[in-house]
């Protein structure tokens, strides 16, 4: 690991612009999340490594953060493609030398009852969400200085039972426990390693997924979340750009669940009519 940053002192400035100059690495930056993240992150003036397989979302993004001014190199591949993410993570090496953020972003799964999932699909499922997390935090690691910070975008599904995405929600779970893990190993290192929990956040992805599972007919007499509001990908964007700087130094090894407040309901729910029942 590179020691050529300082790791932030107690009252630095925490408006994100201690990130100005920064290099931050986002998977799955091509839509959704990821392509919010990305954009919040070059606007706070970090300078970016996205990959995603999608080429042509890629190529507008790109597009987008450069004609502000930003500087952004770009990898098209699948993150279950050990050897496509080390090249990917040797260009990142040789364009900007170093790294401060890591945005696991990348992951995804398809609605299928448990014994009706084959082993090529569980496989496929274990490598997006589980398998590539861990190669990339084992290469950015390498790369960061002290006050780096490592975001694992994990899921609502890995705190709670998931009927119809077992081996995603299985995957989500092992993240959260990897990141309490990694976050005690590299502390010494001043490397924080965090998770935000999404639940609710509309994307192309989860809105695929949502239809698989849930009859689109039916009429629930319950809102989504306790929060009256609805979540926005730019939510999520906000959540990494908090644990990407000073601003949370002293956090490490926990999950922010950005979920309206379902964790904290365990199974309250909230009625049209008002009013919460169990």
């Amino acid at each position: 690991m590179t020691t050529t940053e300082s790791q932030p002192a107690p009252g630095d400035l925490t408006r994100g612009d201690d990130l100005a100059g920064k290099v931050a690495v986002v998977t799955g930056a091509a839509a959704g999340i990821g392509r919010a993240v990305a954009l919040v992150l070059a606007r706070s003036g970090l300078r970016l490594a996205l990959c995603d397989r999608d080429a042509e979302g890629l190529d507008r993004i790109a597009a987008e953060i450069m004609s502000d001014g930003g500087d952004v190199l770009c990898g098209v591949l699948d993150v279950r493609d050990a050897t496509a993410l080390d090249a990917f993570f040797d260009d990142v090496a040789s364009r900007f030398e170093r790294l401060s953020v890591l945005v696991n972003n990348a992951g995804g799964t398809f609605g299928a009852a448990f014994l009706d999932c084959s082993a090529k699909g569980e496989q496929a499922l274990i490598a997006e969400n589980f398998t590539s997390v861990t190669h990339c935090i084992r290469r950015a690691a390498r790369l960061m200085a002290a006050g780096g910070s490592i975001i694992n975008i994990t899921s609502s599904e890995a705190h709670r039972a998931a009927p119809g995405v077992a081996i995603y929600a299985a995957m989500k779970a092992a993240v959260a426990s990897l990141t309490k893990s990694l976050a005690l190993e590299l502390a010494d290192a001043r490397i924080r390693v965090n998770c935000i929990a999404p639940d609710r956040i509309p994307t192309a992805g989860e809105d695929a997924v949502a239809a698989q599972l849930v009859q689109p007919d039916m009429d629930l007499p319950w809102h989504p979340q306790p929060w009256p509001d609805g979540g926005d990908v730019s939510d999520a964007a906000s959540a990494v750009l908090f644990l990407a700087g000073a601003g949370s130094r002293f956090i490490t090894g926990t999950t922010l669940h950005l979920d309206g407040g379902n964790w904290a309901a365990s199974g309250w729910k909230r009625h049209h009519s008002g009013g919460y029942v169990l």
